[in-house]
């Protein structure tokens, strides 16, 4: 059991007796009466969505779910493969439901995977990721005013818009859950 308050993005939860990931939270304390927490799940096994508003002391039931830290080593049209980093299992994590994870996951780097009942079930993009700038137009200096800012392709795809210092080849920080600029990563 997980009280309403310890749900964080990520936590898997059994509604209906199925698994749901947690993909949204939000806390709101009205003021008057209990602190609540509203929560956006997706349903493991079909997609489908489901709302909650819970009190923060409420228990709801939380699925036991195993946690490896796996290294990513490419991908097919049908899945994302991954090596556990200790035990060298290999796991297969289906592209469909997870398209938007590809943007952000690089041959060779490590990332945990979430399995329930010996399927995979989530993929942890961390918060924050160095990526190297794959494409890059040049632009003069005096071009604009401060603070402008121009899109750049990361080596997976990704796009980010950055500051026009940033050239072809820099390594940048981004925000994976925004998709922002962070800062320029020095080697």
């Amino acid at each position: 059991m997980i009280r309403g308050g310890d749900i964080v993005k990520g936590t898997c939860l059994l509604q209906k007796g199925q698994p749901f990931l947690v993909v949204e939270r939000e806390f709101h304390n009205p003021g008057k009466g209990t602190a609540i927490a509203r929560i956006k799940m997706k349903s493991i096994k079909d997609g489908s969505v489901l709302t909650l508003t819970i009190p923060t002391q409420q228990e709801v039931e939380d699925a036991i779910v195993d946690v490896h830290t796996c290294q990513y080593q490419g991908a097919d049209q049908d899945g994302y493969h991954f090596m556990d980093n200790e035990s060298y299992d290999q796991y297969e994590v289906p592209v469909e439901g997870n398209e938007d994870k590809k943007l952000y996951l690089k041959e060779g780097d490590n990332y945990e995977i979430t399995i329930w009942e010996d399927k995979v079930i989530d993929i942890k993009i961390p918060y924050k990721v160095v990526f190297t700038v794959a494409e890059s137009e040049n632009y003069v200096k005096g071009d604009t005013v401060s603070g402008a800012t121009k899109p750049v392709v990361t080596e997976t795809g990704l796009t980010v818009r950055v500051p026009l210092f940033i050239k072809q080849g820099e390594k940048i920080l981004v925000n994976t859950e925004t998709n922002e600029y962070v800062e320029r990563v020095n080697s």
